[in-house]
């Protein structure tokens, strides 16, 4: 009956939008009901509903109007609904040839924060005084600081009010408070050069300090920490005016204060505003020269491209390999520190510096010739002058540039490597376009079979409850590939697929198991060179798929952190099983309990290390 009543809301929101509301904002508006009686205990009280029939009202009103309005995307991950806010200043009209400067504001952790409730608080809501810009609030998928689907959901929204409006791309701020300060730490220091300045309220940076762990993670965790404690990106502020702040009475003050000591290390300059005897909050004086710090920059914007040629950045994987004309597209060693430095010598030279960096790529915009590690090599002319970027790769001894066909098999990744957006670990294939693929067939063992429909199962009820997205599951069925006129085999459906179940009952598990780094009979799975038992054990991996390199192939698993860490605080939500795991499951009363038997993290051939 319950749900019954939520979707006769939904169809009463669709029945009064008029032809003139987008027909993705009355999607968003339809879901903020359903999905508020989808999950137990999400309903709110009547005053929440009146706000989104208000919300909903004003965003036809306003559509291009000064004030906040709802808007809405279709995610490119999952195909859900993702709603926005968007706030347009006084004056504006959509006619006009300005470019407008864009501020993304980050919100904080509510443990009310469901659709409805997002769009709610941005009932009727007036420009700030003064506002010259566009203000966009993405929603970030929830409560999950803005990591995973969640990042991905801020860049889908910018790039949905960039299709609407005239968007300054060299004069986009980024900022947020206490959960929206760590995504603004996260945010800002991973893709430094995307903002023209950063501003991080509150909000964590690490996950040991913040939740007070003096236990070293496993060698696969503790490695993957990596990829989010903004305290390793401290050097990317080089590359962006960034600010910090904390009230003096709040114990998160202490993650802008350690921002700004590693940068201090690094001579890196980062301002640290505190808030005087203010708590879990901003002081009026603190807001005002806080935001007074973001505006200066947007004032006359950044550099034009390829940006300015001096740089230092720094990141531990391949997810967070781009600084303005810089992209580094291998690692020599994975989640280990990799820099590049750039300056200008006594003669007009530009000497770029590198550290366990493989292969690189940068724009041919930048200068004629480069001097890279003490190696002067053609940039302008190189490959051709036929591509945007050259590709440099290192032998061992000196640097060279690759030549024209060299770089175009680069991009397909023939040779299987780890490079961006296919580096793992299992959770990254998460964060792009994906679909689970549930086996149909009869399956080597129940018992294991029994522990994978668990898994898909617990996936679907956790995405949709904390990624607030529909899981894609099919049937499998084998995957069809397409050729091109050189003979390069594309994935017709170009997702990760993430299969569930065994060479059994999957058919594409059985497709693409000769490939895989892993043996599997009904009688045995041999993992890292050690036998195991099918009926109580099982492997979860990430790898490039055999069929099309570019994208993902994972086996038995949704994220590799679960509700418990939702609840608990957004620092834990970091992989527990690197790129592969062995995990012995019992079945319980209520499910399964799983033990992780052993785990690791491939290197950059996607081969395991040598045993010792």
């Amino acid at each position: 009956m319950r749900r019954l009543v939520a979707l006769s809301l939904a169809a009463l929101v669709l029945s009064v939008c008029s032809a003139d509301t987008p027909a993705v904002a009355q999607d968003v508006f339809a879901k903020a009901l359903e999905w508020s009686e989808k999950h137990e205990g999400e309903l709110r009280k009547p005053a929440s509903i009146e706000k989104l029939e208000r919300a909903r009202a004003t965003t036809e009103e306003r559509l291009n109007g000064p004030g906040t309005t709802i808007r809405g995307y279709v995610s490119k991950v999952d195909g859900s609904v993702q709603p926005y806010a968007l706030t347009l200043p006084k004056g504006f009209d959509p006619k006009r040839s300005k470019r407008w400067p864009l501020v993304v504001k980050l919100h904080g952790r509510a443990n009310t924060m469901n659709e409805l409730e997002f769009v709610a608080r941005h009932d009727g809501r007036p420009p700030e005084k003064g506002q010259d810009w566009i203000q966009l609030e993405p929603y970030g998928r929830g409560n999950n600081a803005f990591r995973w689907a969640g990042e991905t959901d801020v860049f889908e929204a910018i790039e949905d009010v960039a299709k609407q409006f005239r968007i300054d791309r060299r004069r986009i701020t980024l900022w947020g408070f206490s959960m929206g300060g760590a995504g603004a730490w996260h945010l800002g220091m991973h893709h430094p050069s995307k903002w023209v300045s950063v501003g991080a309220g509150a909000g964590f940076v690490d996950f040991y300090e913040y939740q007070n762990q003096k236990e070293r993670r496993p060698p696969w965790q503790h490695a993957t920490l990596g990829i989010y404690d903004a305290k390793d990106y401290a050097l990317n502020a080089f590359n962006v005016p960034t600010v910090g702040y904390g009230g003096e009475k709040d114990k998160q003050l202490a993650a802008a204060k350690t921002m700004v000591a590693e940068a201090e290390k690094l001579d890196v300059p980062v301002k640290l505003i505190v808030g005087a005897g203010a708590g879990h909050k901003f002081t009026p004086e603190a807001s005002a020269e806080f935001q007074a710090f973001l505006a200066k920059p947007r004032e006359k914007g950044q550099r034009a491209y390829p940006g300015n040629p001096e740089i230092r950045f720094t990141t531990r994987t391949l997810k967070y390999n781009q600084c303005h004309w810089l992209t580094i597209e291998e690692l020599v060693k994975q989640y280990e520190p990799a820099t590049v430095e750039s300056k200008f010598d006594s003669s007009g030279e530009l000497q770029i510096t590198t550290k366990n960096v493989a292969i690189l790529q940068i724009a041919r915009d930048l200068a004629d010739r480069v001097v890279i590690d003490g190696d002067l090599v053609p940039l302008s002319g190189a490959a051709d002058g036929l591509l945007p970027g050259v590709y440099y790769e290192h032998n061992g001894n000196a640097w060279f540039p690759l030549t024209y066909e060299d770089s175009k098999d680069f991009y397909q990744n023939q040779s299987g490597r780890k490079r961006p957006g296919v580096q793992g670990p299992i959770d990254d294939a998460f964060t792009g376009p994906f679909v689970c693929v549930r086996g149909t067939g009869e399956p080597w063992s129940k018992s294991h079979q029994a522990w994978s429909d668990w898994t898909l199962n617990r996936f679907e009820n956790e995405w949709s409850k904390w990624m607030r997205g529909e899981l894609p599951v099919i049937d499998d069925e084998p995957v069809e590939v397409v050729e091109d006129d050189e003979g390069r085999r594309y994935l017709e459906d170009q997702r990760n697929l993430i299969l569930f179940g065994d060479p059994g009952s999957n058919k594409v598990i059985a497709q693409l198991l000769k490939d895989l780094p892993i043996e599997w009979t009904p009688e045995k799975l041999v993992a890292n060179g050690e036998t195991y038992d099918p009926n109580d054990h099982a492997v979860s991996l990430i790898f490039p798929n055999p069929l099309d390199k570019r994208f993902y192939v994972v086996l038995n698993s949704g994220h590799t952190f679960h509700e418990k860490d939702f609840r608990a605080s957004n620092s834990w939500l970091f992989p527990r099983l690197g790129d592969i795991a062995v995990q012995r499951f019992e079945k319980t009363d209520d499910g399964f309990a799983e033990e992780t038997v052993w785990a690791d993290i491939f290197n950059g051939a996607w081969r395991l290390p040598p045993k010792k």
